[in-house]
């Protein structure tokens, strides 16, 4: 009996030692134990990860999910969607490690409205190679419209479609992102996309398919990041009309967002900040539309 006192007393003396080092408060030491990660588990922000299984070469199956509001800029985005529009953006991805540097991805995203039954589903396929303080990643996706129907109008005199398109109907894209790590606190985001958009039947500006490219800039630095987008529209090659200068549109879009302490977020920024082309004047509006929009955004996670 004496024998297993002994032993219990020694075991615990490690246990005693840290109470004694420990000369903070029980609330402080908590929030430290509670904020240290798993090693299966990855930071992702703004959305949440979770690991699915993990093999011991260090391959790893991940699902990840995020949720945003509809209209932010975002500095890998091929589409823009009006910062008026009121509702959500749904996203959910599958990743897997394929090796140390290596990353292979499928996901599906959501934009919806609130007060209309319509979406804008899409998918993404690609794989990341990340060599420490450069990324270089390679996608394919798509997007469709669901139903035949145009897009609805959250706000009167207001085109909420995509890309300025009330007549969208889908489009496929290929995309290209790198990412420069400046420092742990710091980067430099760099983006391009090549694509094709399909629009409805009997639309205002009547072709069938224009041909989108897209460039983006991002930089971050802690809680602070911003983007530019440039994009450019036209009829596609062997169209009527295709390469008039009134029948191709550029735009650029510039957004700043601060990462606020409580888990909420302040955009701040402009759509068609600066815009070039010759829109066709309809009874519905100019399409595409290309007005200028400054927007004040805040969102709040709960």
């Amino acid at each position: 009996m004496r024998r297993l006192l002994a032993l219990a007393i020694t075991a615990l003396l490690p246990l005693s030692a840290a109470a004694q080092a420990w000369t903070g408060d029980s609330h402080d030491m908590a929030a430290r134990l509670l904020a240290q990660k798993p090693d299966q588990m990855a930071e992702v922000q703004p959305g949440v990860a979770v690991p699915l299984w993990r093999g011991a070469d260090g391959r790893m199956l991940m699902l990840r999910a995020d949720e945003r509001p509809a209209g932010s800029l975002s500095a890998d985005a091929p589409l823009t969607f009006s910062v008026v529009d009121a509702g959500s953006v749904l996203s959910s991805k599958v990743q897997y490690q394929l090796g140390p540097s290596l990353q292979a991805h499928a996901g599906v995203v959501e934009h919806s409205w609130s007060n209309a039954p319509y979406r804008v589903l899409g998918s993404e396929v690609g794989a990341t190679y990340n060599a420490g303080r450069y990324s270089l990643g390679l996608s394919v996706g798509a997007d469709t419209a669901n139903g035949a129907a145009r897009l609805p109008r959250v706000l009167p005199g207001a085109l909420p479609g995509v890309n300025g398109l009330s007549a969208f109907g889908s489009s496929t894209q290929l995309n290209a992102r790198g990412r420069v790590a400046l420092d742990s606190r710091s980067g430099i985001d760099l983006g391009a996309s090549v694509g094709r958009i399909h629009l409805l039947p009997g639309n205002l500006l009547g072709v069938d398919m224009l041909d989108q490219k897209a460039l983006s800039f991002g930089v971050d630095r802690g809680p602070l990041s911003g983007s530019l987008v440039g994009r450019v529209m036209q009829p596609s090659a062997g169209l009527p009309g295709a390469y008039s200068p009134d029948r191709r549109w550029s735009s650029i879009d510039f957004g700043v967002t601060w990462k606020l302490p409580w888990q909420g977020q302040l955009s701040v920024g402009a759509q068609n900040l600066w815009s070039s082309g010759t829109p066709a004047n309809t009874p519905a509006g100019p399409e595409p539309d290309q007005s200028r929009t400054p927007y004040v955004q805040y969102h709040q996670d709960l």
